[in-house]
């Protein structure tokens, strides 16, 4: 089997190539996060050709901010991109429903039509601060914690692989370990919430 030309590269070097505009850090960010752009998208009313408009947009965005030295990553490059990817659909999905609002002829006026659309935003900004605050609470979790609950809740690995992996004694010791490693991220999580 031939191996990989493409090393895999780590959050700050794929910033790093992008802010030089390396084509292969392009290459890296479309191959590695595009997937969950498309998903994202077409799981909400959207097309393929929605999920590249709005990646293109997020690229930009993030390029414009390393750049600028004004991008202050506090979660890893996956989060920061699926939640401007996120928002800049949202805002999409809102400016397309008000074109329909006025081109159906309703009994719903446009002012009760842009009041409806803004508590839907406001729910999803506050799903995005949830979103942030919990990639947050995972890294600060530290390891073996974080690693543990990626590999099941993420990576979909089976209690037995997780046994295996970090060497515990059974099945049961590594559901007892994964138990307080989700109590202890609910704990950060719900202490930075209430705040």
């Amino acid at each position: 089997m031939k191996e990989s030309k493409h090393p895999v590269w780590t959050d700050e070097e794929l910033l790093m190539g992008l802010a030089n505009g390396s084509d292969d850090a392009l290459g890296q960010l479309y191959r590695r996060y595009f997937p969950m752009v498309i998903h994202l998208v077409m799981t909400n009313t959207g097309t393929e050709d929605d999920a590249k408009d709005i990646y293109q947009e997020a690229l930009i965005v993030l390029y414009e901010k390393v750049r600028s030295g004004s991008l202050e990553l506090h979660c890893q490059l996956k989060t920061y991109l699926y939640s401007v990817s996120r928002r800049l659909w949202l805002k999409q999905l809102t400016q397309r429903s008000r074109f329909m609002v006025r081109d159906i002829e309703s009994p719903v006026s446009d002012d009760m039509a842009l009041e409806h659309l803004t508590d839907d935003l406001s729910v999803h900004e506050e799903r995005d601060r949830q979103f942030d605050l919990m990639a947050d609470s995972l890294d600060r979790l530290g390891e073996p914690c974080r690693t543990l609950l990626e590999d099941f809740y993420i990576r979909h690995l089976s209690m037995q692989d997780i046994t295996e992996k970090f060497g515990y004694t059974n099945a049961d010791n590594a559901k007892t370990q994964k138990y307080k490693c989700l109590m202890r991220l609910k704990r950060l999580f719900f202490s930075e919430y209430k705040q």
